[in-house]
Formats: structure tokens, sequence, C-alpha cells
């Protein structure tokens, strides 16, 4: 099975740079729909179904391609901490993101869906919604700290 292992890295690669690429952009989109309000629910929204469509099913890609791989390569998990640490993480981080973080948008896109009434002075959001988005920009950080790292232990390989 080691024949399939160049074929599998190719596609576990080009998975999480297709899945976590356009996650880093989701801090610029809510930054803009912060500056322009009138606009928030549909970025939302547009994150919500670049999630769903692209995000999530790649990541769960990755997890079939990563055991493939482990399995086609015939890695040891116990002679490869690194890897194994980088499992845990990528568990969490999908956890997190598919419970947590989801919810979260979810919860700003029904917030948001409904306009202020008409003669409504511009002003700061509604304390649940600024909750929300403070709630959704963290876990986006910690979402991202959690692939840096993990792209770090699978790129680098280090000893412990």
């Amino acid at each position: 099975m080691t024949q399939l292992v160049p074929y599998l890295l190719f596609l576990h690669v080009l998975g999480a740079m297709i899945a976590f690429g356009p996650t880093f952009a989701y801090s610029i989109m809510g930054a803009m729909a912060g500056r322009e309000p009138q606009h928030a629910n549909f970025s939302a929204r547009q994150t919500a179904a670049i999630g769903n469509r692209l995000v999530y099913p790649l990541a769960i890609f990755q997890g079939i391609t990563g055991i493939l791989l482990i399995i086609s390569a015939q890695i040891n998990l116990q002679a490869a901490p690194w890897l194994a640490l980088g499992i845990v993480l990528y568990v969490i981080a999908l956890v997190y993101a598919l419970t947590v973080q989801r919810n979260a948008l979810h919860h700003l896109i029904d917030l948001t869906s409904t306009p202020p009434p008409p003669g409504t002075p511009p002003g700061p959001p509604p304390p649940e919604v600024a909750a929300t988005v403070t709630k959704i920009q963290r876990g986006g950080m910690f979402l991202g700290l959690l692939i840096v790292v993990i792209v770090f232990l699978m790129v680098v390989k280090p000893t412990f």
C-alpha cells in the first residue's frame, strides 16, 4: 500500500489548502461587516455558506486522508508523537468548529436577520450581537492557532 502514499499525501495537502485557506479571510470579512453593519447578515451568511460547502466537508476529508496515510505508510503513532498530538488537536478543532463556532455563527445570523426599525439612529450593535461577535472572533483565533500548530507539527515533525 506504500505506492498510494504520494497520492494520498497530495490529496491531504490539497485538501488542507482548500479547506483552511479561506478561514484566514473570515477575520477580514468580519471586520468589513463591522464597518458596514447593514451588510453584517450577508457577511455572516456568506461565512456560513463557505463553511458548510467547503471548510467542514474538506476538514472531515482531512481526517479520512490522514487515516489512510497512516495506514498506507504504516506509521506507528507511538513512534511519532508529533503526529499523535496533531491528531488530538485536529479532533479538538473539528469538534469546536462544528459545535461551538458553527452555533455561534448561526446565532449571529438569526440576530442580524431582522433589520432595525426605520428611523433608528446608527449606533453600537445590541449587546447580544456584540457578545456573539466577540465569541466568534475568539473562536476564530483559537481555531486559527490550532491550524497553525497542526501544520507546524506535520511539516517540522519535532521530536519531544
